[in-house]
């Protein structure tokens, strides 16, 4: 998702020195602050093999076949997160039964940002709907690296391993899109879905589209709104949790920085102004998984394997949120 839109203030200026993760994180997850070291050592390669990469792999490509690499149009940039309701809409992706584990009895809601095929329904993803602060995009194509891996292709292949990795744990686990349908859904009706599901945790799945050299991920966590159709207030504080403990362990796992250009390096940035967030009755949070237009960013992005560590970083923050 990029900040170049309309609909979004410009990113203040680089840091000239990144600092720490927050007190708070580093004492969620101690062996943060070590990843994100071997991070500035070795410039985050992402060419080691993730735990359990062949399998998720595998498992996501049996139940869903991914879109093919010619199937989207790659933007120069995204707008906002997720769009409105289509008259064509299906039923959400659901998991399979889930399997005895800690996470029985939990729901989750995994949100792949954008769709593959939006860029063939523009004047579809271009319809205003109410996020209750002001009516946005339905949706938007999404942004893409230099070489046209596209963001919708990004976020479908990660939430197809993390569905893998908590159905593992027992959770239910339902999809808001996977290619399934001709666009969208808008960013009113994702948000719908993860609220008609009473999930216990919704996480959002997106790459950025900043400028180059612009480094690193970020979890956008819900400000307090109550303004029209939407009351965030009961949701901010689980969703901060939420948001902390991914960040944590997203540092940990793939020995990502937190971004360079956002969030005063903390990795954690609060907003007001993203439908699926101040539509939410549940908690949920979005993460900027990298920026996608910085080639060194990019390389992660595109590699199998650290999608993969992405994947097992953002679930185990979530299994160490709803484990308490």
């Amino acid at each position: 998702m990029s900040y170049t839109g309309p609909d979004f203030d410009p990113p203040p200026p680089p840091r000239s020195r990144r600092r720490l993760l927050t007190v708070a994180l580093a004492a969620l997850v101690p062996g943060a602050l070590l990843g994100w070291a071997v991070y500035a050592t070795v410039g985050g390669s992402g060419d080691d093999k993730g735990p359990g990469s062949a399998a998720a792999s595998s498992s996501a490509a049996s139940r869903t076949p991914s879109p093919s690499a010619g199937s989207t149009s790659p933007s120069a940039g995204s707008g906002d997160d997720e769009p409105g309701a289509s008259a064509t809409a299906t039923s959400p992706s659901a998991s399979a039964p889930a399997a005895s584990g800690p996470l029985k009895g939990k729901v989750v809601v995994i949100d792949p940002g954008h769709n593959p095929s939006n860029f063939q329904h523009a004047s579809e993803i271009n319809r205003q709907v109410d996020i209750g602060t002001n009516r946005k995009a339905c949706d938007t194509t999404g942004t893409s690296t230099n070489d046209g891996y596209t963001e919708a292709k990004f976020t479908l292949d990660v939430a197809h391993r993390m569905r893998t990795l908590l159905e593992e744990q027992g959770a239910t686990v339902k999809l808001t899109q996977d290619a399934d349908r001709p666009f969208g859904p808008c960013v009113d009706e994702r948000a719908r879905i993860g609220n008609k599901a009473k999930a216990d945790a919704v996480v959002s799945i997106h790459a950025d589209g900043s400028g180059t050299g612009n480094r690193g991920f970020h979890v956008i966590l819900p400000g307090a709104v109550n303004a029209g159709a939407a009351d965030t207030r009961p949701i901010v504080d689980p969703s901060r949790e939420l948001g902390e403990r991914i960040a944590g362990n997203f540092v940990r796992v793939t020995g990502s920085a937190p971004s360079n250009y956002t969030g005063g390096g903390t990795g954690l940035v609060t907003r007001k102004d993203l439908g699926g967030l101040n539509l939410s009755t549940v908690p949920k949070v979005f993460i900027e998984c990298g920026n996608m237009r910085d080639s060194k960013d990019a390389a992660l992005l595109t590699s199998s394997a650290w999608r993969q560590k992405a994947a097992q970083g953002i679930s185990e923050g979530i299994v160490s949120f709803l484990r308490g």
